[in-house]
């Protein structure tokens, strides 16, 4: 059973140095709290973050009435344990099966766990969560009853409401799921999802590749879903299949429809926004195409952008603006070709996804979870820069702490509160945090440093041309002299090294081999 105690102060005070929260009626307004999670956005993506070839003016005015972070990671390199670690407040790694997720697979956090969501509803709060979800859904692999009620879902880990892709986008079933339901679906033509054997008669982007709009570049060369083949076999369900080009506009308008149905209400919400922005299969609708001269890719930052735009003014319209905190970030950092010829490589141009940093998607170097965020809180948060080292995992109890919320023993274990660093340049942020890629191998960074153990696996993602940080040597940077991780000096500074290790052995614990 997942219990908490909540103890809510009439006041609430000393937030940071210069926020206070104004009582009104004699009564506390608890703050709403939008997460806008984007997807593989890396922080050169945005041109807040200093890039030019893009322009995301939306983001930059968000980012001109709050702090913009410039050292916040994410909790891994890649969608799943990213997610599941900001939710949870525990690193991915921690857990096994939290790795990049099949689009049949059962719900990885389970409905026994706490998650943030429930810490919102315990302070009182509505929940809700729109877009990607890449978690999971039912209680067994493979076994999901798409035509019926999917269960579990994310109503039992604390979401009252959810509109969330059934997976993500270039994996079946390519169809929305709310409050555990298909939508859409005809009762005289159910779906079936296999990621073991194709169904009879489906064609496939590999058999079939002149029923393709877009072409895979590597894999993604299963069922053809709106001329795109995707990852996984699926077959019936036409009614409820999404257009992609649509789906940027779906996930916006139920986020506003969501915030409009609070706009009368006295209860706070807490909703997790997850566009689906920019992941592939990139496809844009038809209003962007072409507008950002780099192609799909860069086409479909500018969908992100406008969706940030149509919910800030959503919320400005509603007379919400003043007491919502707003979060901008990412579930982590850039990929360029990850496996459709979308002419992102050949259109790059000057635009540099990952800004100074080395990597990107699927890496240990920074760009792999050194992502963008913003943080804004009208009348309460002083704009400006924060340079602290920071994590999304944090967020949990963090805001635990705001909401006087006490969450049970051993829940968001990983999860420090630094409450006064989120909403104020002047609070100090984390002393340690630990890294994660694609193969699970670690790193850890005090901000200054950078340490990552020697590991297996590749040097190189050859399919999406990505430095992994995997080595058989160890490899120990300073950030501070050298942000684009080009120089070792493992051998020159062995004690720095040994000291960060022995930090990266004390979290770990006994999981960590060296």
């Amino acid at each position: 059973m997942k219990t908490s105690s909540l103890l809510w102060i009439p006041v609430l005070t000393s937030l940071t140095g210069s926020a206070c929260v104004e009582a009104k009626k004699e009564k506390v307004q608890k703050p709403n709290v939008l997460l806008i999670y984007a997807d593989d956005i890396g922080y050169g993506d945005l041109s807040c973050n200093g890039g030019q070839a893009i322009k995301t003016p939306n983001v930059e005015k968000l980012a001109s009435e709050g702090i913009r972070f410039t050292n916040v990671h994410c909790g891994a390199a890649t969608s799943t344990p990213s997610r599941y670690a900001m939710l949870t407040g525990e690193y991915a790694w921690r857990k096994k099966g939290t790795g990049i997720a099949a689009g049949d697979a059962a719900m990885i956090i389970t409905p026994e766990r706490y998650t943030i969501a429930d810490m919102f509803k315990e302070a009182g709060y509505e929940t809700g969560v729109i877009g990607k979800w890449h978690l999971g859904l039912g209680s067994k692999t493979g076994k999901q009853d798409w035509n019926g009620f999917i269960t579990p879902n994310p109503s039992d880990i604390g979401f009252d409401y959810s509109y969330i892709m059934a997976a993500t986008a270039d994996r079946v079933p390519c169809m929305w799921v709310e409050n555990g339901r298909a939508i859409g679906l005809s009762p005289d033509d159910p779906v079936s999802v296999s990621y073991k054997k194709n169904f009879p008669g489906e064609p496939t982007g590999k058999d079939n590749p002149e029923l393709l709009r877009v072409h895979p570049s590597h894999g993604h060369n299963m069922s053809i879903v709106n001329g795109i083949s995707r990852i996984g076999y699926m077959k019936g369900g036409k009614s409820a299949l999404w257009r992609d080009q649509d789906i940027q506009d779906s996930i916006i308008a139920h986020a506003v429809r969501f915030l409009e149905t609070k706009a009368e209400s006295e209860q706070p919400f807490f909703l997790y926004l997850a566009t689906n922005d920019i992941h592939v299969p990139r496809d844009p609708h038809e209003r962007f195409v072409g507008k950002s001269g780099h192609g799909p890719r860069g086409d479909a930052l500018l969908s992100f952008d406008w969706g940030v735009g149509e919910v800030m003014s959503a919320l400005q319209r509603l007379g919400l603006d003043e007491n919502t905190i707003v979060i901008l970030s990412s579930d982590n950092g850039p990929v360029v070709d990850d496996g459709y010829k979308d002419n992102a490589v050949e259109l790059l141009g000057e635009h540099k996804p990952a800004g100074v940093y080395r990597g990107g998607k699927y890496s240990n170097y920074e760009a792999g979870t050194r992502v963008p965020c913003l943080v804004r809180w009208k009348s309460h948060i002083v704009p400006g820069v924060s340079d602290n080292l920071m994590s999304q995992l944090d967020w949990f109890s963090s805001f635990a702490d705001m909401l006087k919320v006490t969450v049970p023993v051993n829940v968001a274990p990983d999860s420090e509160n630094h409450l006064d660093a989120w909403l104020d340049v002047a609070g100090k942020g984390r002393s340690f945090v630990v890294t994660q890629n694609v193969q699970n191998n670690l790193g850890i960074t005090d901000g200054e440093w950078k340490y990552i153990p020697a590991g297996d696996g590749p040097a190189i993602n050859k399919q999406t041309n990505t430095e992994l940080a995997n080595s058989q040597e160890n490899q120990l940077y300073r950030l501070t002299d050298d942000v684009s991780e080009q120089t070792n000096l493992y051998e020159e500074k062995k004690e720095i090294a040994e000291k960060l290790e022995q930090e990266l052995v004390r979290i770990v614990g006994d999981k960590y081999g060296l």
